[in-house]
């Protein structure tokens, strides 16, 4: 079968202030050009079975917010993680500060605050954009035993999980960065993320404008090939009045189809 190399799959994108003003910026870029290439951290396919339309995102590494070719002073204060989600269309970035509501303003500030959770049209974002996922061959492990070869060797891991809900079919592909097993109590358990999961219910199709506004941070842990646990990046109180995002909400579901896969190539 086919999977994918994660180490050389890449969300490319180009900034020209000169062409395009950016509009997910929250400072004064010090160069009018940039040109950026992240890793890919995991791919989710969602396929609406009653349009007969799949759409693929992509979901960029983990960064810090900077000034790009600066000399000094790189890192933006406050200091936010930074993850972006693509699609052919659409952008979901992905913004959290040491607190939730920091109030970090925009640039220019009559954008208003930098939002968390920010939507728009990748067209209006970049010059250019492009979404890589650098396909390779790849071998289903099927037991236990080649399972725990196959982490005991040096090739990577790789996982997928499908299920459907609702009008969907749900494939999400993410290397498997950590992994556990024990051979004497015959058992692996992968722990590992951030991935993509959406949350295709009702409510919040109904809630969001844009497919990908139904899209969540998670980490995905499964010890079975027919589910999977995951733990959430939700709001979370911590005083009443101060909250911040955390993986802290625990979701199951079953009725999936979940693969080990090598990568051979």
């Amino acid at each position: 079968m086919l999977t994918y190399d994660f180490s050389r799959s890449y969300f490319r994108f180009s900034v020209d202030l000169a062409n395009q003003p950016m509009v997910t910026l929250s400072h004064q870029p010090p160069t009018t050009v940039n040109n950026v290439r992240i890793n890919l951290d995991c791919r989710l396919a969602l396929t609406d079975r009653s349009v007969k339309k799949t759409h693929v995102f992509g979901l960029g590494t983990s960064c810090k917010t900077e000034r790009v070719g600066s000399e000094r002073d790189l890192w933006l204060l406050p200091n936010a993680d930074f993850k972006p989600v693509v699609g052919a269309e659409d952008f979901l970035i992905i913004k959290s500060w040491q607190k939730k509501n920091m109030g970090v303003m925009r640039h220019p500030a009559s954008l208003g605050p930098q939002p968390e959770r920010q939507i728009g049209s990748v067209k209006e974002a970049w010059v250019e954009a492009s979404l890589t996922f650098r396909e390779v061959p790849g071998r289903v492990l099927n037991d236990l035993n080649a399972i725990i070869a196959a982490i005991r060797s040096e090739r990577p891991l790789v996982c997928r999980s499908a299920y459907s809900t609702n009008d969907f079919a749900v494939v999400i592909d993410h290397p498997v960065k950590t992994i556990n097993y024990s051979e004497r109590d015959g058992v692996y358990q992968t722990d590992t993320g951030p991935i993509l999961l959406p949350d295709l219910s009702p409510e919040r199709l109904a809630h969001e404008e844009k497919l990908i506004g139904c899209l969540d941070l998670a980490y995905s842990a499964l010890n079975a090939s027919s589910w999977a646990e995951f733990v959430v990046n939700v709001p979370t109180q911590l005083a009443p009045d101060i909250s911040v995002n955390h993986y802290a909400r625990p979701r199951r579901i079953e009725g999936m189809v979940n693969q080990i896969i090598e990568v051979l190539g």
